[in-house]
């Protein structure tokens, strides 16, 4: 049975960042330049989530008294198999690799094990706020954003993703969501966290199948295997939708769920037709020789809608011309015709200016009680990961100096 890759980690709690240095500890983890020493340096505060994947504390160093978050992983779900310490040293280098990015959560090294000297947990920025998932949650009923909220986020988003993408080593997300977004200080800050799931384009593809199934784009589904960075802009256009409405845009009913991984691949395959329409060669060149058009030709059928009903979903009145447009072009089907992160910024939607009735009105929109949002189901890759990172830190940052 092909192996699988474990959840990335959710952050639904309060993650404020500090400037403190920690002083390294003698105890160090081996692959990591930028240890900051072990678990006994730090005092538990307050658990920020937890699921399959482990659990992540934001925790108080003895001596600096700088907060931070810390990610620890578990046991892969129903085995006796120790914690896959690589993937934590792996999105270590990822997060290491984006520090400095402002929309990114900050890198803040490694804690290991005093008694083994084992990597043990991975330390991030901690970020007052919520999770953008929360965020929506707590605001059922209340009335939609306003346009000038949302396109504040969608800038801060689109800025994290186009850095992360232009970097040396084109960095790809690959499970952007709302539950992966951290909002503070009523809206004006805005991070993207949790890269477990993320890849280098600088390996070569086979990439697999990996994400959240409502955030996950259509080529990923239909099993193309050379997909790129578009499909961190199509969770983002996902996203986009939700900031809207306050309600997943392509989410099929989780209690209908099949445990044929291909049946479940079509059903959301068909959330996204019945919205966007069904592609046909002209409008996606190769759609049909993908191999899951292949084993569901259902998919092709004549019957089904060819147009786009994205429009009659999100009017004028709820999204003004220029914002519809960037919505349109980040909801392609084809990839190559959808908006990059860095094309999405140039759009004109982007240059109104801010005025201080938008800041007032934001805000106001973001008070929010906290409750407990809900779990969305992940989705694990459907092939080994066989393109692991295999870059040293030290050649990352000698060429990111050059």
């Amino acid at each position: 049975m092909a192996a699988r890759k474990r959840p990335a980690a959710v952050l639904d709690a309060g993650h404020g960042h500090a400037a403190a240095q920690h002083q390294q500890s003698p105890t160090c983890c081996k692959r990591s330049r930028a240890s900051i020493g072990s678990t006994d340096d730090y005092e538990k505060v307050a658990c920020l989530g937890e699921g399959g994947f482990g659990v992540v504390h934001r925790m108080r160093h003895r001596v600096t008294k700088k907060d931070v978050a810390v990610k620890f992983l578990s046991s892969p779900d129903d085995t006796e198999e120790p914690p896959r310490v690589e993937d934590l040293e792996r999105e270590a280098r990822f997060l290491e690799a984006c520090d400095g990015n402002p929309c990114i959560v900050g890198f803040e090294g490694m804690v290991c094990d005093p008694a083994t000297g084992d990597t043990a947990g991975l330390v991030m920025e901690y970020v007052q706020g919520s999770s953008l998932q929360s965020l929506l949650w707590d605001r059922r009923g209340d009335p939609p954003l306003p346009e000038s909220t949302v396109r504040d986020f969608m800038r801060k988003l689109l800025t994290g993703a186009q850095k992360m993408h232009e970097h040396d080593r084109h960095i790809v997300h690959r499970d952007i969501k709302p539950a992966n977004i951290l909002v503070g200080k009523n809206g004006e800050l805005l991070k993207i966290c949790d890269l477990g799931l993320a890849m280098s384009m600088s390996d070569w593809p086979p990439y697999n199948q990996v994400g959240t199934a409502p955030y996950m784009a259509p080529e990923m589904i239909m099993g193309k295997q050379d997909y790129d960075a578009q499909v961190d802009t199509w969770s983002i256009g996902c996203v986009f939708a939700e900031l809207l409405t306050g309600t997943t845009l392509f989410m099929d009913d989780p209690e209908d769920e099949e445990e044929d991984e291909t049946k479940n691949d079509v059903k959301q395959l068909g959330s996204i037709f019945r919205v966007l329409g069904v592609p046909d060669e002209r409008t996606w060149p190769g759609f049909t020789s993908l191999p899951l058009a292949k084993k569901a030709p259902q998919l092709l059928q004549a019957g089904h809608n060819k147009h786009s009903r994205l429009r009659d979903l999100f009017p004028e009145e709820k999204l003004s011309v220029e914002g519809f447009q960037v919505l349109q072009g980040l909801l392609r089907c084809n990839p190559d015709e959808r908006l990059t992160a860095a094309a999405a910024l140039k759009h004109p939607w982007f240059a109104a200016p801010r005025s201080a009735a938008d800041a007032a009105a934001k805000v106001d929109a973001l008070s929010f009680q906290k409750k407990k949002a809900p779990r969305i189901k992940f989705i694990p890759p459907a092939m080994p990961e066989k393109n692991l990172l295999k870059i040293p830190l030290a050649m990352w940052n000698a060429a990111q100096r050059v």
